[in-house]
């Protein structure tokens, strides 16, 4: 079941990596880190932002 993450919290949300603002793909449902090349898994709404948990992307995936 795909729960959505609350918009407010994507607004203050950025990669503990790299401090930058973060994509949400509600499909995928992970949060996106272009600069960081990474994708944070959201587990029943909540997002899970530990590098260790962080899918590395493909360069397809990453947007420039």
């Amino acid at each position: 079941m795909n729960q959505l993450v609350d918009p407010k919290l994507l607004e203050i949300l950025v990669c503990p990596l790299t401090k930058v603002p973060l994509r949400y793909d509600g499909e995928k449902q992970e949060l996106l880190s272009d600069a960081a090349a990474l994708a944070y898994p959201v587990r029943d709404g909540i997002p899970i932002m530990l590098i260790d948990e962080a899918r590395k992307m493909d360069d397809s995936e990453i947007k420039k």
